[in-house]
């Protein structure tokens, strides 16, 4: 199979509704599954929802229950570099000559489900039918599902996680979601099924309390981060941290995490939680230690600040809204501490630029904003102008390309009047949204993952 055969199915995939639009209705997935036999019905689901955190908390169960000989479908959203990375089978993206095959083998229902109804499937949709039936042809022992938005509305939520775990919710894709954090609380609550386990994150109290009525109203087992279990103790490492968690099963400590931020260690607790549910773990079981050991150490997230150059070091990170943001500045200032740090940035157009911007002044030196290849960035100029009234005018600059903006920021970074000032202690940090930190992987030799 060629490039052009993968192409040509992301061509015919970008004439559908974009995972953007979305009408809240399981209808149209739910015919499509059906139709193609319940694939989502074959193995247990663990389903991720919430605002920051999804995908890192999806890949860090997926390691562990890799390790403890579970053989995994994963699914997450959205990619970094190739749509691949969207279904992995065994922690590896789906090869492309697979994803090819098993879009024309359900092509037909497809066009089945298109002809009954108003609105044809999204892609969005499409793609989660894909997932779960290379999950069931594979076949997997366990599917590890993140929602793309939402939850009781999103098109995995025709699944039913045996786990479902919820990571912290805050304000985000307000077009769809809307602006009321209780309402999006209830919205992501709705992967909490019958009889499920429940593993919630760290929430505001009214965030907290809709979740746990939910649950309570569906008879779910509850798990609170911070009380059943949590993240008892975390210190710097070279290449990452090294944490004590406390999970449902017991202390598990000494476990070394190869990423940066007090966030991952709040994840991790919350993957390892979810992980001790799955078997069954608790007050009388506790897990194998050393397997959770070796399966954290061999965590990988792409594009959650990742470094991919040194001297001057260039990270890249996919926080594209304030609650992210503000997690990746307490990540750079707590465990770098940078003379110098300047950052780039580009964000999506409906994004909260100002509460992405406002976040980071405290720990960048300087601003260059630019802008993407999506048609859905922000303009920079119009970026710009919101930098300057945060940062002030001396402390921005503007370039339309990526790459233009990046050698800049090194530049800016290495630049100093005294020549007998060392040029270790700086960096740049390259953030705003998915598509800005895909392609700045792209751009350094980064393979997707």
């Amino acid at each position: 199979m060629s490039l052009e055969e993968l192409r040509q199915v992301e061509s015919e995939l970008d004439t559908r509704w974009p995972e953007t639009k979305i009408e809240p209705s399981l209808a149209r997935i739910a015919a499509l599954v059906d139709l193609l036999g319940s694939p989502q019905r074959a193995y247990p689901v663990v389903h991720i929802a919430g605002t920051n955190g999804k995908t890192s908390v999806t890949r860090m169960i997926d390691a562990l229950l890799t390790r403890l000989g579970v053989r995994t479908g994963r699914f997450t959203s959205p990619h970094l570099q190739s749509v691949t990375e969207r279904i992995s089978l065994d922690n590896a993206p789906i090869d492309p000559v697979r994803y090819v095959e098993v879009f024309r083998d359900i092509e037909p229902y497809i066009a089945m489900v298109d002809a009954g109804a108003d609105i044809r499937l999204s892609k969005f949709e499409i793609l989660t039918a894909m997932a779960y039936a290379a999950f069931a042809d594979a076949p997997v022992d366990a599917a590890v599902v993140e929602t793309g938005l939402g939850g009781a509305w999103d098109a995995t939520n025709v699944a039913d996680g045996k786990v479902a775990v919820i990571t912290p919710i805050g304000i985000d894709h307000v077009d769809y979601l809307g602006s009321d954090i209780l309402g999006i609380a209830g919205e992501k609550a709705g992967i909490i099924k019958p009889d499920s386990i429940a593993l919630l994150a760290e929430q505001t109290p009214e965030v907290a309390r809709v979740l746990i009525e939910h649950a309570t109203k569906v008879d779910a087992t509850v798990a609170r981060q911070g009380l059943e279990f949590g993240v008892l103790a975390h210190d710097v490492a070279v290449g990452g941290q090294v944490l004590r968690l406390q999970g449902l099963g017991g202390v598990y400590d000494e476990i070394f995490l190869p990423l940066h931020g007090e966030h991952q260690a709040t994840n991790a607790a919350l993957a390892l939680a979810a992980v001790e549910a799955f078997f069954g773990a608790g007050a009388q079981r506790q897990l194998d230690v050393d397997a959770i050991r070796e399966g954290f150490a061999s965590v990988v997230s792409p594009g959650r600040l990742e470094r991919v150059r040194t001297s001057p070091s260039v990270f890249v990170d996919a926080a594209h809204n304030p609650h992210g943001a503000a997690a990746l500045a307490k990540a750079l200032d707590s465990e770098f501490g940078f003379r110098k740090l300047v950052g780039v940035v580009s964000v999506m157009a409906d994004k909260d630029a100002a509460g992405i911007l406002s976040a980071l002044e405290p720990v960048l030196t300087e601003v260059v904003i630019t802008t993407n290849s999506s048609t859905r960035a922000m303009d920079p100029d119009h970026l710009a102008n919101i930098a300057t009234d945060i940062f002030g005018d001396e402390r921005v600059t503007m370039y339309s390309h990526l790459t233009s903006a990046i050698n800049a920021a090194v530049e800016l970074a290495e630049e100093t009047d005294d020549p007998d000032e060392p040029r270790s202690g700086t960096g740049v940090i390259v953030t705003g949204s998915v598509v800005t930190a895909g392609e700045v992987r792209a751009l350094f030799g980064k393979d997707p993952a």
